[in-house]
């Protein structure tokens, strides 16, 4: 399998895709048009049971969206999912039949906070893993699903304290708010989770499936809910305030490497 922003490796029934979106790993049209294109092939070769994703960032495993490009990378999801969201997209990845695990080393912040929140399963880097959903910083509610997923996952309180916030959690604090699985010492991060990858892999193919699915009818929201969350951000993100904030984040380094990685305090200085 070639892409254009993923390397990925095939060991047995287990695909490691690393995302490789330079300068930032964006999750743009390109970013998108192979995620989708991974899925479709992984899901047509029932020899992949374990799709585990990585970045060759240290400093990003998706930063975001790119806010420059919203049409385009909506029009790719589409080709996925029939519909021009990435709420659906995401919300597709969670009910695949794949067993979906993140290993995550640096930041994910927003769309990409939402990303690892589709996958089945979160291990994060001790030292280097931030998570944010800032969107409420725009006056916007996250698209992708986060707002369905943290709720469950941490509770309301929790939840509202990490979007209102617009503020980063270092991994610690996201395995205590549930945000993620675990956190793990970086030099043993990649070995647990090959190794736990490898274990589900080598299982029956059908246990995945049905356990997905028993799990899902519990905790997945509806896909109208997904697709009312990505309704409304796509509303929100063409109104005039919204769209007055993010060219003042622009202005200020928003989307550049070196100005995110202190996006907390960027955020606080847009009036």
């Amino acid at each position: 399998m070639v892409f254009e922003t993923l390397n990925v490796r095939e060991e047995g029934p287990v695909l490691f895709a690393e995302i490789a979106a330079p300068p930032m790993n964006l999750l743009g049209p390109e970013l998108v048009r192979d995620l989708v294109s991974l899925i479709q092939r992984a899901e047509a070769d029932a020899a992949v049971q374990v799709l585990v994703f990585e970045s060759a960032d240290p400093d990003y495993f998706i930063s975001h969206v790119d806010l420059t490009r919203i049409k385009e990378y909506r029009e790719e999801a589409a080709k996925l999912t029939g519909e021009p969201s990435i709420g659906l997209l995401f919300r597709y990845l969670s009910a695949s039949r794949l067993v979906t695990i993140a290993q995550i080393e640096g930041r994910v912040r927003a769309a990409g906070s939402e990303f690892v929140l589709a996958c089945d399963m979160r291990f994060a880097a001790r030292e280097s893993a931030i998570f944010c959903q800032f969107e409420p910083a725009f006056g916007q509610v996250p698209g992708g699903g986060a707002a369905q997923h943290l709720t469950r996952l941490m509770g309301r309180s929790r939840a509202l304290e990490v979007m209102l916030s617009a503020d980063d959690y270092d991994a610690e604090l996201a395995e205590r708010y549930g945000w993620i699985n675990r956190a793990l010492p970086a030099d043993q991060l990649g070995d647990f989770v090959s190794s736990l990858a490898h274990r589900i892999a080598g299982f029956p193919a059908a246990g995945h499936v049905v356990v997905k699915e028993r799990v899902n009818a519990i905790a997945l929201a509806p896909v109208e809910d997904f697709g009312r969350d990505s309704d409304l951000f796509g509303e929100e993100v063409r109104a005039p305030d919204a769209q007055r904030r993010i060219a003042a984040a622009m202005k200020l380094g928003l989307q550049t490497r070196d100005a995110e990685l202190a996006l907390p305090g960027l955020l606080g200085r847009l009036d």
